[in-house]
C-alpha cells in the first residue's frame, strides 16, 4: 500500500518566553498572522481568546489548514501547532514565532 503525505504537521514548544508578550492577545495574534503571511499562506480567519488572569489561546485558519497557539505566561511557555498542505514555506512560519 502506498501512502502519500498530504501535508506537514509541526508541533513546537517555546520556553523562556517574555511573560508580557504571552499575556497579550493582540500581539500574539499579530505574530501568528505574520507567521502565516511569511509562509505565503492565505489567511481565512483568526480567533484569539484571553484567559483571566492571563494566557492566550488562538487559531489562524488558513486556506492551506491552520496555525494554533496556547500560552502559559506564568511559566514563560507557549505551545504551537502548524499544519499545512501544499507547497507553502512551513518552516518559515514557526521560525518567525521564535522571536517571541
Amino acid at each position: 500500500m502506498k501512502f502519500e503525505t498530504l501535508g506537514r504537521h509541526i508541533l513546537v514548544e517555546y520556553y523562556n518566553c517574555d511573560e508580557e508578550v504571552l499575556k497579550n492577545p493582540k500581539l500574539i495574534e499579530e505574530f501568528m498572522n505574520n507567521s502565516a503571511l511569511n509562509a505565503k499562506a492565505t489567511i481565512v480567519d483568526s480567533v484569539f481568546h484571553h484567559f483571566n488572569p492571563w494566557g492566550v489561546s488562538g487559531a489562524v485558519i488558513i486556506a492551506e489548514s491552520h496555525l494554533t497557539i496556547h500560552t502559559w505566561p506564568e511559566y514563560g511557555y507557549a505551545a504551537a501547532d502548524f499544519f499545512t498542505f501544499g507547497d507553502k514555506k512551513k518552516k518559515k512560519s514557526f521560525e518567525l514565532l521564535e522571536t517571541l
